[in-house]
């Protein structure tokens, strides 16, 4: 009858092993508005995530080796992004620790002891002094019978995932970063190299006007003039330096290292602007990792709302435990010294006072959270499309205009000095055609930084993917 009982019970054990039943409602994507192409125009197709594949060396398509380098030593050496990397190696642990709830517990728990009884508790009345020795096995197992731990586990492995996603956000963004700030700076140094250019021209304009001063052919105005030109340019180079600096340092610490110890000579800026092809309105919902990361809290959110259902059941534990025990060490492993125990626990929550109720409630609050969020963050990803996609359209054609003034200006400032030479006109045309040069330069010049920056901030906003257009431009300046 006993071992009749035995196996009846551990029958049954292995039925509610095997027939537990997973509370809560299974995860399906909400419902997005999305848009069928870009303002650009492009086709759309069904989103598959694809946040894990790699993006490569996207930078490299700008042909510059420095880019190049302190791309590979910001992903080596900097910190933000290797507080990231903990944060995710710490999501993964924890997912390990709630996976291996799924299996029973095992532990060994030898004990000794010596102790004396008093002497009205004992066969002769008498106190007495003995030894125990204990070496059992114990078993402790949940049995997962409503899926308390099946759901934690997903909100743990999602929660993991969400760390993994925010990690590769985090190292976009920090590779985005250091290429906008680099062609900000080189087109700073470009800005800086046009103005000495034209205190190298301003001087030799000064040494002609004091010449011809000199000579009694013009007045001091003339003069006056031509020495305040040289030195608002010479001024206007000088603080190009300050901003020029800034960008130095920001590079410095996006590379990992000190301000003090990282410099970054001048240099012209001989790169190609790619035409970034969008793609599919769809492909921006399968890289961008910020987008994976909403996605997946969402995921985790909604497993946790069976989390909370959960606790409206019966907890069952399985508790055992097998080994030898004896009063002396000479017959602690023999066969009559063996001993077992095995039995279930159940907890039934009888009277919580609405706890269950309002874990629940915030449970399911808090899945709305994420969805609402997780729209919030596809309408952001889209709008940093059309507005990276919008930019360069716009500074591509303000390019083509500003290149044709930057012509026009340059032959005014050349005909302005003719005249003055043969004494047609006064200092102050060629002043001002020469002022209007300068500033049609620096905006050209600015304008192709802007657009060097503006693909990289489509490139990001794409997720780091794209197709590179068979057509490109590319500018030497």
């Amino acid at each position: 009858m006993n071992r009749y009982f035995q196996r009846s019970f551990m029958s049954a054990i292995v039925l509610l092993l095997f027939a537990g039943c997973t509370l809560g409602p299974n995860y399906a994507k909400p419902d997005l508005d999305v848009p069928l192409v870009y303002k650009e125009g492009a086709p759309w197709k069904e989103a598959t995530p694809q946040d894990q594949v790699s993006r490569g060396a996207w930078w490299e398509i700008y042909g510059d080796p420095v880019l190049n380098r302190l791309e590979e030593q910001t992903a080596a050496a900097n910190q933000t992004l290797a507080a990231a990397f903990a944060r995710l190696t710490q999501a993964q642990a924890v997912a390990r620790i709630d996976r291996a709830d799924r299996l029973p517990r095992l532990d060994l728990n030898a004990s000794m002891g010596r102790s004396r009884t008093a002497g009205d508790f004992s066969a002769t009345g008498e106190g007495a002094t003995g030894n125990s020795f204990s070496v059992p096995l114990d078993l402790s197992y949940e049995i997962d019978l409503w899926g308390r731990v099946r759901r934690t586990v997903e909100a743990s492995n999602a929660d993991a995932q969400v760390s993994e996603a925010d990690y590769l956000s985090l190292l976009l963004s920090l590779q985005a970063e250091v290429a906008g700030n680099y062609f900000a700076l080189r087109s700073l140094d470009q800005e800086i190299e046009l103005l000495q250019r034209t205190v190298r021209l301003r001087r030799e304009n000064l040494d002609l006007v004091t010449s011809l001063f000199n000579q009694g052919q013009i007045g001091q105005l003339d003069l006056a003039r031509a020495q305040t030109e040289l030195a608002t340019t010479e001024a206007e180079a000088i603080g190009l330096g300050k901003r020029r600096a800034e960008l130095e340092h920001a590079l410095a610490v996006l590379s990992g290292r000190p301000a003090s110890e990282f410099a970054l000579p001048a240099a012209g800026l001989a790169v190609r602007v790619p035409a970034v092809a969008p793609g599919l309105p769809s492909r921006l919902l399968e890289r961008r990792p910020d987008i994976s990361a909403a996605e997946r809290q969402m995921i985790a959110s909604n497993a946790r709302i069976g989390v909370a259902k959960t606790a409206f059941f019966p907890a069952i534990r399985l508790t055992g435990s097998a080994g030898f025990s004896s009063t002396e060490t000479s017959s602690l492993f023999a066969w009559d010294s063996r001993s077992w125990a095995l039995g279930p626990a159940v907890s039934l929550p009888v009277f919580e006072a609405g706890r269950n109720s309002a874990n629940l409630e915030r449970a399911k609050a808090a899945y709305e959270e994420t969805v609402a969020e997780y729209r919030q963050q596809v309408l952001v990803a889209f709008a940093e499309v059309e507005n990276a996609l919008s930019g360069l359209r716009i500074l591509s054609e303000q390019e083509v205009v500003q290149q044709r003034a930057v012509d026009a200006s340059r032959q005014a400032a050349a005909l302005s000095d003719k005249r003055y030479r043969a004494g047609l006109v006064s200092y102050l045309e060629v002043v001002d055609s020469q002022r209007t040069a300068l500033q049609i330069e620096r905006s050209a010049v600015q304008i192709f930084g802007q657009r060097l920056q503006s693909s990289v901030l489509l490139i990001k906003a794409l997720g780091g993917g794209w197709q590179e257009h068979p057509v490109s431009a590319t500018r030497v300046l």
